[in-house]
């Protein structure tokens, strides 16, 4: 396992790529970000804007997909009184959703939008869960088909023209060696969503899941097309979009955060992440078994890329916190999910990566990770 020179953002994320000086495509987005004429980006945006509002066929000129966190609360703000735009908000409400996660969508609904909630079959997303789960060790896999083909579906249905995204890993975790304006059009360009438009097809005949039973998990990219609807990625336009910048916005407009919490039971010391549903956690842990790396080093990067922490600083935060999980939640997953502990262990046992040995005492112990914390 190598880090990158800048953060320490590791080689083990599926698709990343290092510059010749051992930077990752995340840091190199930050420095591009320097060079931007932002200006020029906020006139593209207003022009976009403006399309919208013209070519609308009914109520609404944009859709949003919300969860009533940091980043769609940012969303839904810039676009009503940024860009004038009429929105609505679509709601992919997520399986076991937190005391936090409701408080924040219903505080979103009452800042004056409409929005739509959508929930798939709780059968049929606890069945892909589980699936994926022993297949993938990705628990959060089809909960992300939804979560993004709910507001494409709905811009579709409604023909709406514009569909605002936040971010896309492109920039914000460097996954792809591309120009950042190659992002712009997120319909057409972004691997991302093309794997969401069509991945779906493994879950027909999963525990008897049929297509008809997916509907919610996919959407038609041709037909977005056709109707002419365009999606664009916030984050490539707005010089001010970052991880602490919007969680600060979207406070002051009634976002909720966690109190008093103990960062080892959610293996990251920040406050604003992953409020809805306490599968993130888990999810996180199993992907910190997988590759290395869980929350804690995605938050680290992000603040060391802002200036908000040093690289030695991020070392030791990744230390203390990185794959931790409290047991509550790893039990509640397994209940959800009717399976025993033991059996969730000797599953997430069985992905584990090359980084990955068992000391003296029979503990499993990121030996890569040492190693570079010793270098």
């Amino acid at each position: 396992m190598e880090i990158c020179t800048n953060c320490i953002q590791p080689n083990t994320r599926p698709g990343i790529y290092f510059n010749e000086e051992g930077v990752c495509g995340a840091c190199l987005w930050g420095e591009e970000k320097n060079k931007i004429d932002w200006d020029l980006r906020c006139k593209e945006l207003q022009d976009i804007a403006l399309w919208a509002k013209k070519n609308s066929k009914g109520d609404y000129d944009c859709t949003i997909g919300v969860s009533g966190g940091k980043d769609s609360t940012k969303q839904a703000i810039t676009a009503r009184d940024k860009l004038d735009l009429n929105c609505l908000l679509v709601n992919c409400e997520p399986e076991n959703i937190t005391d936090i996660g409701r408080k924040n969508i219903e505080n979103l609904k009452n800042l004056g939008f409409d929005v739509v909630t959508i929930r798939p079959n709780p059968n049929v997303m606890k069945r892909l869960i589980r699936y994926d789960f022993f297949e993938h060790l990705n628990p959060v896999k089809a909960t992300e088909f939804a979560l993004y083909s709910s507001t494409y579906i709905i811009a579709e249905k409604f023909k709406i023209p514009l569909i605002i995204q936040g971010e896309t890993q492109v920039l914000t975790l460097g996954t792809r060696l591309i120009s950042a304006g190659q992002v712009q059009d997120a319909l057409n360009v972004d691997q991302n969503m093309r794997t969401l438009s069509q991945g779906w097809q493994e879950y027909q005949n999963v525990d008897g899941i049929k297509k008809r039973d997916l509907f919610l998990f996919r959407y038609n990219k041709e037909n977005l097309k056709e109707l002419g609807i365009k999606g664009i990625w916030l984050q490539y336009y707005l010089k001010e979009w970052s991880y602490r910048g919007n969680a600060e916005f979207s406070k002051k407009y009634g976002l909720t955060v966690r109190e008093n919490f103990n960062p080892k039971d959610i293996g990251t010391y920040v406050d604003f992440s992953a409020l809805d549903s306490d599968l993130n956690h888990v999810n996180q842990m199993l992907k910190y078994i997988k590759f290395g790396f869980g929350f804690c080093m995605d938050h680290a990067c992000y603040d060391i890329r802002d200036g908000h922490i040093t690289r030695n600083e991020a070392m030791n935060l990744v230390k203390n916190y990185d794959g931790k999980c409290s047991e509550e939640y790893i039990k509640k997953f397994c209940n959800y999910v009717e399976i025993t502990i033991d059996k969730f262990w000797d599953t997430a046992n069985s992905f584990r990566g090359p980084m990955w040995s068992k000391n003296e005492d029979n503990e499993w112990v990121n030996e890569y990770w040492n190693k570079i914390k010793e270098n």
